[in-house]
């Protein structure tokens, strides 16, 4: 008896959190703002599905204004497909409100929404001061804008060796240089 209790508790467990877990697109989006790149991982929606069809035909540049100290929010200037649901967001949470406009959480708000990712690796502050105060320029697209890098993985052949953003080969970077290890850019700063 002890047996079957303890089975239909792990089943019980394992339906209930993967029903809350968000299926995510393997595509990443980039979003840059003020000379900041930031990634984002992308919900697995028609919505989300929508945008990256958008953007594989050209990156998205829209002006985003600060709502209710909690978002910026901006008109993408063509319309989506909405998913709303009852949504109390996070910092970092992107949503898609009304089908058209993009809202990049900063702190907490509670609403039916379309969830479209959340921003990845970011603070609240960091997410906070990268928007600054009033409006910024918003651009989404499917690679890095700056470098035109996107989804860049290592290998054990090329762990430990940097390359610079053209994929040379490099010894040591040079203070401020811009450089891939091990599948991640980094920045070489005088220490």
């Amino acid at each position: 008896m002890k047996q079957i209790t303890f089975i239909v508790a792990i089943v019980l467990f394992v339906c209930c959190s993967t029903s809350n877990a968000q299926n995510t697109m393997t595509e990443k989006l980039y979003i840059t703002v003020g000379g900041t790149t930031l990634t984002a991982t992308l919900v697995d929606n028609s919505s989300a599905q929508a945008l990256v069809a958008a953007l594989k035909k050209a990156p998205i540049t829209y002006e985003a204004h600060d709502y209710g100290n909690f978002e910026k929010v901006g008109d993408l200037g063509q319309s989506f497909p909405t998913n709303d649901e009852q949504i109390t967001t996070e910092p970092g949470d992107l949503i898609l409100y009304q089908g058209h406009n993009l809202c990049i959480y900063y702190d907490v708000n509670t609403w039916d929404f379309t969830r479209l990712g959340k921003i990845d690796n970011t603070t609240q502050q960091e997410l906070k001061a990268i928007l600054g105060d009033g409006n910024c320029t918003v651009t989404l697209s499917l690679s890095d804008v700056k470098t035109g890098i996107n989804d860049v993985k290592s290998s054990p052949a090329t762990d430990g060796l940097k390359f610079d953003l053209q994929g040379r080969r490099i010894g040591t970077a040079a203070v401020g240089q811009v450089y891939i290890e091990n599948g991640q850019k980094k920045v070489k700063f005088n220490r």
